[in-house]
């Protein structure tokens, strides 16, 4: 048996599992409940398919510019690598602490009580019962049955992904394509089985209950801005193929066709699942969708039934255990591309001599993000890291302008195509929604840059205790 220090990462996944991991990572449950707030948002269908075309435009400009800096460094860690690369060790680590710290275990957090949730909606709202509670200097603590199923679920990813690699990307392109049926599905449900109109395109939103959403953004570019950045979570997801680039086969050939194809896809489906929604829906009738509901199982009901509540509360647990098990596969990598620089603990640098995965890793971030879901912190978390991750978004989009000054010569398999232009527009755009939300939501988008400055002492820390770091070994191909 090898030492630990000279056991290598293997390049397992091949473009369909990795195209997999890219569309099960993006589609969650964001197409099925985003676009009634989306319409109270805009108001009308046309600027509501609008503002997806727009985020999923925005999102492909990412996936184009993200696949040239990839297939330059093909790196566990993704990001991480690349930030760390173009701009120095600093700004990756900010990036790895704001990432397996605050936003990847407070989103996989969200992602497993989500699963919970739709669960709970299966066996009759029976788990929001106490599993036990006491209090501590005044807290009360309570522990209900349903965070002891989200506890499980993560667990049964983590045990997923302690596996080999090929396993883990074979479980992703089973789970991606439940996934696919259910948009899919449910579109050819409601145009070939529901009684619709096409004339619900040209309908207004005006008379809809709104449930929740705020008066402030229901119209002009405000109202546009609050859609876009639903729309944005909806594709959340589509940069984190690169956190496990380091196990992708032939990756200067399988990380931009899996990045770009898999973008695409999406979009598609996003459009065409919406296309359903308002062909079966007035937008009246989708602003008035109950807030503790959703848009689809309303269509499905259409053409379902009352079976439509369950069968979509399936479909939406499925699809958020598939994202679950996708973000703890491409998240234990991150922490381990830091232990590698010596940045982290040392541990997790170390893979399993016989699955050849950072399972120390998945171990330790699997624990916290356990504690997160006991404690319901996961949210504020979220909330706060939003902002500071889109600084970083837009500073690794501009990487691929450093790396052209930097390394004119370096082989590149894949260009971004539209250079510069492409880029240069995911950038402005990137910007402009950094400026909207530190106007609108100044609270969330302070706490962000706090979150990103409380990273610095313990770089400094971790950098001067280990002055040296480990280059990457990859199994050769």
């Amino acid at each position: 048996m090898k030492p630990y220090n000279e056991i290598s990462l293997v390049r397992g996944l091949t473009l369909v599992p990795a195209t997999a991991i890219v569309i099960g990572n993006i589609i969650g449950t964001g197409v099925f409940l985003k676009t009634r707030v989306m319409t109270c948002n805009v108001g009308t269908p046309g600027k509501v398919i609008a503002v997806w075309i727009a985020a999923g435009l925005l999102s492909l400009a990412g996936a184009l510019t993200y696949a040239e800096i990839a297939a330059l460094w093909p790196r566990a860690g993704g990001e991480y690598v690349f930030l760390r690369e173009a701009f120095g060790p600093a700004y990756g680590f900010l990036y790895g602490w704001m990432q397996f710290f605050v936003a990847r275990a407070g989103g996989v957090a969200a992602i497993s009580i989500g699963f919970a949730i739709f669960f709970n909606t299966l066996v009759g709202n029976s788990l929001n019962q106490a599993i036990f509670s006491f209090n501590i200097f005044g807290w009360q603590f309570t522990f209900l049955r349903l965070q002891a199923v989200a506890l499980a679920a993560l667990a049964v990813v983590t045990l997923i992904n302690c596996a080999a690699v090929v396993v883990s990307g074979r479980v992703a392109t089973f789970l991606t394509a439940i996934k696919i049926l259910a948009v899919v599905g449910i579109g050819l449900g409601a145009f070939f089985y529901a009684h619709g109109d096409w004339g619900h395109l040209f309908l207004s939103s005006a008379g809809g209950a709104c449930e929740g959403v705020d008066a402030t953004a229901r119209s002009g570019l405000a109202g546009f801005g609050a859609a876009m950045l639903g729309a944005l979570w909806a594709y959340n997801g589509w940069n984190d193929l690169t956190f496990v680039s380091g196990e992708v086969k032939n990756p200067q050939r399988n990380l931009p066709l899996a990045l770009i194809g898999g973008t695409i896809v999406v979009i598609v489906l996003y459009l065409f699942i919406n296309f359903a929604y308002f062909y079966v829906l007035t937008p009246t009738e989708i602003a008035t969708v109950r807030s503790d509901s959703s848009v689809a199982i309303e269509v499905a009901l259409k053409f379902l039934g009352p079976v439509a509540v369950s069968l979509i509360a399936a479909a939406l647990m499925a699809s958020s255990f598939g994202t679950l098990h996708v973000g703890m596969l491409v998240s234990a990598r991150l922490p381990y591309a830091m232990s590698r620089d010596r940045l982290f603990f040392q541990r997790l640098a170390r893979l399993n001599p016989r699955t050849r995965v950072p399972v120390m890793a998945l171990l330790l971030q699997a624990l916290w993000t356990a504690i997160l879901i006991i404690t319901g912190s996961f949210d504020v978390l979220a909330d706060y890291s939003i902002f500071a991750l889109w600084i970083f978004y837009g500073l690794t989009a501009a990487t691929v302008f450093v790396f052209r000054k930097k390394l004119p010569d370096a082989e590149r398999p894949y260009k971004v195509w539209g250079y510069p232009v492409v880029p240069a527009l995911f950038l402005l755009v990137t910007a402009w929604l950094l400026v909207n939300t530190l106007m609108t939501s100044p609270k969330q988008s302070f706490s962000g840059l706090f979150l990103i400055a409380l990273g610095l002492p313990v770089y400094f820390y971790w950098s001067r205790r280990n002055r040296t770091g480990n280059q990457e070994e990859i199994e050769p191909e």
